[in-house]
């Protein structure tokens, strides 16, 4: 087959290596050195490489952000347990939300709640199990994490309140979330 411009197939007179020739149906068609063919196939290998790490790094992403979640989803689980528990102990006055209740096993294995603390008591007929807070979405707080629990309330009212003043946007946007 003669090539166009009258360069030999794998001959010297073409461009770096690389003549056209008569293909079939009358095409040209391309006929170059072999390594450009290995050259071609390693960055066919290496783009599949890297997609498939790329890959890799987005599901490992998404696998620890189910871990994650179902972290979370124990967590409240146990907390609403723990909630469901504290809302059957005996008690005999109204429950009021924002008010710390008192924990007491009697001797027949019963527990109570009450509003006097240990300190309150003096010395207590009963066996003191714990503090907690009854927040006014009747979860229960205990009573070691109240402080955390309560500046978070706050800072989640501060965010409530300014959020009729924040600017309506079509992108996320975390300005003024951060302090």
């Amino acid at each position: 087959m003669a090539a166009e411009g009258g360069a030999e197939p794998g001959g010297g007179g073409g461009g770096a290596g690389l003549a056209l020739v008569e293909g079939s149906a009358g095409r040209a068609a391309r006929v170059g050195d072999p390594g450009d063919l290995v050259a071609l196939a390693r960055q066919v290998q290496q783009a599949d490489d890297f997609i498939r790490a790329n890959a890799c790094n987005k599901l490992t992403v998404i696998a620890e952000q189910i871990r994650y979640l179902q972290e979370q989803a124990r967590k409240v689980l146990d907390e609403a347990n723990r909630d469901a528990d504290l809302h059957h102990v005996a008690c005999n006055l109204v429950k009021k939300p924002g008010n710390i209740y008192y924990m007491y096993r009697r001797e027949s294995g019963q527990r109570y709640f009450s509003i006097l603390s240990p300190k309150e008591w003096g010395t207590s007929p009963h066996e003191f199990l714990g503090a907690y807070k009854l927040q006014h979405d009747m979860s229960w707080t205990p009573f070691e994490d109240i402080e955390r629990r309560d500046a978070e309330i706050n800072i989640l009212d501060k965010l409530l309140s300014r959020q009729a003043a924040l600017p309506p946007c079509t992108e996320p946007n975390f300005q003024g979330l951060t302090k």
